[in-house]
């Protein structure tokens, strides 16, 4: 099933005489998960607003195409409902948090409180992400007492407590040290494999490799590739698009080593391990 459908999409902002998204189009099925990639300016978060409808609704500008969530098409649609189908969580968390809750659990509420969610059904929400975020220690806390990647954290947990049919993630790593972004990025994928369909826009590209079935490879506002993370990262003029392939891709690409029986090199360390073992064999 098809949840996401983007056709010919061109968008252009405000006092820009540059086009930010130029001709896109692709389509993203239930329970993918996709990453975006592609150097700053690429139009990485501009994708991720226009699948949320703050492109074109609150950025206004010049937009062009179609883009179609579970059925809805953004345009026609207001934000308001657009948002009972897509959840967004954006680089900064400072941006998602209300300010007006005095505690972790009081701010991850909010949103399922505003829908009129029984108390019950917000409390077994609640504790499901805590536990998924591994932030159940800091449930009692004000959330401006919060470290960036504890922040960050509670604003992926009150995306996914409003359980989301796509969830669309603006480098939400950034603030994150290895092991929270680890956790995070496992927490994505279950709810993938529960169903979720996710679009991630990430510069960590061994991320990337390992998490996604899919990879955007943008340039310039336009679509260069969109297929396995295999394909796009042993492309040849990748960095011409300024992006630099997983470290085990490198790796082998420097040794000439591909997957047995493919075309492509090895982007996960656990390809890396068997094509290096089998060259060796």
């Amino acid at each position: 099933m098809k949840k996401i459908v983007v056709e010919g999409l061109k968008y252009k902002y405000p006092l820009s005489d540059k086009l930010a998204l130029n001709d896109l189009s692709f389509e993203v099925n239930e329970g993918e998960f996709i990453g975006i990639i592609g150097k700053n300016s690429a139009g990485k978060s501009t994708v991720c607003q226009a699948l949320v409808g703050l492109v074109p609704h609150f950025y206004k500008g010049a937009y062009g195409g179609k883009v179609l969530v579970d059925g809805l098409e953004v345009k026609n649609s207001s934000i308001a409902d657009i948002s009972l189908k897509v959840g967004m969580v954006f680089q900064n968390p400072f941006t998602q948090v209300t300010g007006s809750k005095m505690t972790v659990y009081e701010e991850i509420a909010f949103g399922l409180e505003n829908i009129g969610l029984p108390r019950p059904v917000i409390i077994e929400r609640i504790d499901y992400v805590l536990d998924l975020l591994k932030i159940e220690q800091v449930k009692d806390h004000n959330p401006f007492d919060l470290s960036g990647g504890q922040m960050q954290r509670m604003a992926i947990a009150s995306i996914i407590a409003m359980q989301p049919d796509i969830l669309v993630l603006d480098e939400p790593t950034s603030q994150l040290d290895p092991a929270g972004s680890e956790e995070v990025f496992s927490a994505i994928q279950k709810l993938s494999k529960q169903g979720i369909t996710v679009v991630l826009a990430e510069h960590k590209m061994e991320k990337v490799a390992q998490y996604c079935n899919r990879v955007l490879l943008l340039h310039e506002g336009k679509m260069v590739d969109f297929d396995t993370p295999e394909k796009v990262f042993s492309r040849k003029d990748l960095e011409d698009h300024g992006v630099v392939a997983p470290v085990y891709t490198r790796l082998c690409k420097a040794l000439g080593i591909k997957k047995a029986g493919s075309d492509c090199y090895p982007v996960t360390l656990e390809d890396a391990e068997k094509a290096l073992r089998g060259q060796i064999g």
